[in-house]
């Protein structure tokens, strides 16, 4: 039985093949689309506190300045939780973070600035704005961004979305998705460092 990443694959394959045969484009261009169909998306499977903990630390080695990563999941999927293990495995007091429901953005200084926002009581993109989200989207830091899918539409192109479906009390499941160059670096960064948790 094919997974999910198997039949992306296969479409990209027959679209490419497709599109080289109709406008008789070189080859390699094929290869080229192939392997950007298979090498965005990875999902890991945590079954506990120290196996989220251990996929924060894994992330938090492969993010540089200018990183907006997206995190979306339904209340108690685990997106504050992913941002503690990413924030305490950057050289910051995990303690000091928490959701910032009611100020709307928390900054923490670790070995880059992490700006948490938290847009979920927000009424629309505008006021995502007007609390200088532009500025630090932009900016030499990383951005974690939760319920991100309500300001997406003004999120960088370059985007590391993260969905986290809540499986049990104690299991998740993160799937990850680049969306540009820098971000589809990190996804396979992550195969890379663990891919007996990846598929």
């Amino acid at each position: 039985m094919f997974g999910p990443s198997c039949v992306w694959t296969w479409y990209v394959r027959a679209v490419a093949q497709d599109v080289i045969r109709r406008q008789g484009l070189n080859s390699t261009i094929f290869t080229k689309v192939r392997l950007l169909g298979a090498e965005t998306e990875w999902t890991f499977e945590s079954t506990s506190e120290n196996a989220t903990q251990r996929l924060g630390i894994l992330l938090a080695k492969q993010l540089e300045p200018g990183t907006v990563i997206a995190l979306n999941g339904n209340l108690g999927a685990g997106k504050t939780r992913l941002v503690q293990a990413v924030a305490e495995a950057m050289g910051v007091d995990r303690s000091t973070v928490s959701s910032p429901t009611f100020v709307l953005i928390q900054e923490y200084q670790g070995r880059l600035p992490l700006y948490h926002f938290d847009t979920y009581r927000l009424k629309d993109t505008d006021e995502f704005l007007e609390l200088g989200a532009d500025d630090l989207l932009y900016s030499d830091g990383v951005c974690l961004i939760e319920w991100a899918d309500k300001v997406a539409e003004v999120l960088p192109r370059d985007l590391l979305q993260i969905n986290i479906e809540h499986i049990s009390e104690t299991s998740r499941t993160f799937h990850f998705q680049g969306q540009g160059p820098r971000s589809i670096n990190i996804v396979n960064a992550l195969k890379r460092e663990d891919p007996s948790c990846s598929r």
